[in-house]
């Protein structure tokens, strides 16, 4: 499998992932041990799609789209730790020790990590517009979507929640260029003869 399926393929998952997560929160689908498990892979998911993309655009993007790529990817792999800390971590600990955590250190380190996510979004939402290769509608909704999905515990609930919806209807979109993509030459593999 190509570099572009496995990271359309990821995308997908990512998108699966959000909206199940939504129907976890919204009641839809049960709160089991299983369920909670899986929470924290949408943003693992994310992180390996959005690779794919700016592999696909960077030619078009520049440093622009390079400080994107990677506030995007950073802001991704801290919200799989955020997403772990919370179901595997906290529900261990007694309720005075968390709130005494989100109220230091680890608050702050939540909150560094949804505002890496946050710019990095925007960053990479605008380089990819500019360079032309991905459907702007798609990269809006992601962009539209992963403003409130990037500030979860600072934005209302159903705000929050709609905005992974939102999200994840864009990276869905976007996957499906990668899997279109995919018949191109491997993105990291230079031609025959052409050295470093």
């Amino acid at each position: 499998m190509g570099l572009f399926r496995m990271a359309g393929s990821a995308g997908y998952v990512c998108a699966v992932l959000l909206v199940f997560n939504v129907f976890r929160r919204a009641g839809v689908v049960p709160e089991t041990p299983v369920t909670h498990a899986l929470a924290p892979f949408a943003a693992l998911s994310g992180l390996f799609a959005i690779t794919g993309l700016y592999l696909l655009i960077r030619s078009g993007t520049g440093g622009l789209g390079l400080a994107g790529y990677v506030l995007n990817g950073a802001g991704l792999a801290g919200a799989f730790a955020v997403e772990y800390t919370l179901h595997f971590v906290f529900p261990s600990l007694p309720g005075a020790t968390v709130s005494g955590l989100l109220a230091g250190g680890t608050g702050t380190a939540f909150l560094v990590t949804s505002a890496v996510l946050l710019s990095g979004v925007l960053l990479f939402g605008v380089a990819a517009i500019r360079s032309g290769t991905l459907p702007v509608a798609a990269l809006l909704l992601y962009a539209a979507g992963m403003v409130p999905g990037s500030l979860r515990g600072v934005v209302p609930e159903w705000a929050y929640l709609g905005g992974l919806v939102v999200a994840a209807a864009g990276i869905a979109w976007m996957s499906a260029r990668l899997f279109a993509a995919a018949g191109t030459a491997d993105p990291v593999r230079r031609p025959a003869g052409q050295h470093a």
